[in-house]
């Protein structure tokens, strides 16, 4: 067992038996919400310097993790391993306070690492959000294709929703009108749009007056228009 001169130089001697001591252990400057205490327990055996004693820690303050408790383990047992011969406590305690200095020190590395991660991400997340997706040829055409079978789709339901309201005689003319070509499409076929344009009448046709159905449609055309050259571009 250890002299009593070496007992009072580790001063945290807390329980004091034959063959078996308890010391309270903590870094000399305690970390505000790390505070860290452990109780280290020596037994010491019969053939003890000869060999290294029994040794044993618990958090008295604070709370350790098992990975923790195994590498301070490993440093004390080493300490003691190489004071074999001779008295080996004052050694082991040293080792510990320096051992739960560092594990602090570890946790406080990581608790910065994390917030650094967290600021970068949200920065990333920010920087994505008011940048917007990047668009490419083959993103463009997907949205195009999406968008367009949407238009079509809520196309077809209005006029559908229109035609319930018409005589026979007025769905028919607005089917006719619905499915002319447009403007683009004369434009391909005949650069003479007057002539284009009379063809589109039947001759003797009662007059309708669709425009009150369909005031979409202008809208609707200068859309495709405009995708269509932006494409092009």
């Amino acid at each position: 067992m250890e002299d009593s001169a070496t007992i009072l130089r580790l001063q945290v001697l807390i329980e004091l038996e034959d063959d078996v001591i308890q010391i309270s252990v903590a870094p000399e400057e305690q970390v505000p919400d790390e505070e860290l205490r452990l109780v280290l327990k020596v037994e010491y055996p019969a053939e003890y310097p000869d060999v290294i004693p029994n040794l044993s820690i618990v958090a008295s303050e604070g709370e350790m993790s098992v990975e923790e408790e195994e590498t301070l383990m490993k440093k004390i047992k080493a300490s003691a391993e190489e004071s074999i011969g001779m008295a080996q406590t004052f050694s082991v305690v040293t080792t510990l306070i320096e051992g739960i200095a560092e594990v602090v020190a570890d946790r406080i590395k990581q608790k910065q690492a994390a917030k650094a991660k967290k600021e970068a991400d949200e920065e990333e997340a920010e920087r994505r959000r008011t940048q917007g997706t990047p668009v490419t040829p083959e993103s463009f055409n997907a949205w195009r294709l999406k968008f367009n079978k949407e238009r079509q789709a809520k196309k077809k339901a209005q006029d559908e929703e229109k035609m319930r309201e018409m005589t026979n005689k007025e769905k028919e003319e607005f089917k006719k009108y619905a499915s002319r070509l447009t403007g683009r499409q004369l434009f391909e076929r005949n650069r003479d749009l007057a002539t284009s344009d009379d063809t589109l009448a039947e001759e003797g046709a009662e007059s309708v007056d669709i425009s009150k159905y369909n005031r979409e449609e202008a809208a609707d055309e200068e859309e495709e228009e405009r995708l269509h050259f932006s494409d092009s571009d």
